[in-house]
């Protein structure tokens, strides 16, 4: 992980907002040594909602994901977890806005509760700020039986940045 400063910036504006969709290809180069691969772990983005895919294009965790799961073997949920609701852009909020924000959005859905049940989960994710977004994210998917969760994300916002 590495701190969210102009180098990290630069590099997930242009994931997100630029198309440059190799930067995820860049970033699971940086993120594959801390997967342990033997632990018969699952790979899950966290999600977006279909609407801002719609106006994206993509979920860049999960074009992440995809490259780590490709690098590593390591079993891959594209769609472990869905965002049940719109959330507002987080930007600019802070730490308990946040969490009101995205509160409940997230679920596992039934289909993949038998493939996580008793797991470790890596959720994935491109920058972590407050927490809000994977802990809501753990929640549902420890809820639905995880026994671990291990947020892999490749930066974070230093607590002064938001």
């Amino acid at each position: 992980m590495v701190t969210y400063g102009d180098i990290a910036r630069k590099i997930v504006l242009k994931l997100k907002y630029s198309g440059q969709t190799t930067m995820a290809e860049f970033i699971a180069g940086q993120l594959v040594r801390h997967i342990e691969t033997g632990e018969g772990g699952v790979l899950i983005p966290v999600p977006l909602h279909r609407r801002r895919i719609w106006t994206r294009g993509y979920n860049q965790a999960a074009l992440i994901a995809r490259a780590i799961a490709r690098r590593t073997g390591t079993e891959l949920l594209i769609d472990g977890l869905d965002r049940s609701r719109p959330t507002p852009i987080l930007r600019g909020l802070g730490a308990a806005a946040r969490a009101k924000a995205v509160r409940g959005a997230f679920r596992v859905p039934a289909k993949h509760k038998g493939a996580i049940k008793g797991r470790t989960v890596w959720l994935i994710d491109d920058v972590h700020t407050s927490g809000a977004t994977s802990n809501a994210c753990a929640r549902a998917l420890k809820r639905a039986g995880a026994e671990k969760v291990l947020l892999l994300c490749w930066a974070r916002v230093l607590h002064q940045q938001y």
